[in-house]
């Protein structure tokens, strides 16, 4: 105590001292399980945090950041199956019911328009991978008809096989491709954006 004291530090400003350490380290604590809860947690300074520094329009149609959605495909990678459980968390005295809804009703919006137009893209690159099978195969049948019917004893048929088979190869792989490699390349995003369309959107204080 005597020590203490010549040092010109109370024993109640050190006890003093120490509660707040230990209330700080309560409530870090307290945000570390928040954080641990939920698929996707982030901690917002403001609800500024989500969208895009560079668009000025309103929160309902605001771009969002680019930094939110990369977070939001890491996290959603570990996420097999079901809905994802996002949460912000905001400071207490800054948090907006109505600001709120608007933003989830926006996030909502936002990630079932990108589901929907990765989907239509899909369906379209398939169908269109399927027409160039489907004419491939017909000028490669074209052309063995030509060989069957006429031999190769002519120069209109000679020519016509050279042209045809060669084409018809040629779109027969370009349709595998379309299949098989190009809607392999878009499935990562629809499958980010189908999970996170059923997303669940919780903001809380801290």
């Amino acid at each position: 105590m005597a020590e203490k004291e010549e040092k010109g530090i109370p024993k109640k400003e050190i006890e003093k001292l120490v509660w707040r350490k230990e209330e700080k380290t309560a409530k870090f604590d307290e945000k570390q399980k928040l954080l641990q809860m939920s698929e996707i947690s982030l901690w917002l300074d403001h609800y500024d945090d989500i969208f895009s520094d560079f668009d000025p329009r309103p929160f309902s149609q605001r771009a969002l950041s680019d930094d939110f959605l990369l977070e939001a495909k890491r996290a959603s990678k570990e996420k097999i199956s079901g809905a994802i459980e996002m949460q912000f968390l905001i400071p207490h005295d800054k948090r907006n019911k109505e600001l709120e809804n608007t933003i989830k009703k926006r996030l909502h919006d936002h990630f079932k328009r990108h589901h929907d137009l990765l989907h239509k893209e899909m369906k379209q690159i398939t169908r269109q991978g399927f027409y160039f099978i489907l004419f491939g195969v017909l000028l490669m049948f074209l052309a063995t008809f030509i060989l069957f019917r006429y031999g190769d004893k002519s120069l209109l048929t000679n020519f016509l096989v050279i042209l045809l088979e060669p084409g018809g190869w040629f779109l027969f792989w370009e349709g595998l491709g379309l299949i098989v490699f190009k809607t392999k390349e878009r499935f990562p995003d629809l499958e980010f954006y189908e999970k996170m369309s059923k997303v669940e959107i919780l903001f809380l204080s801290y």
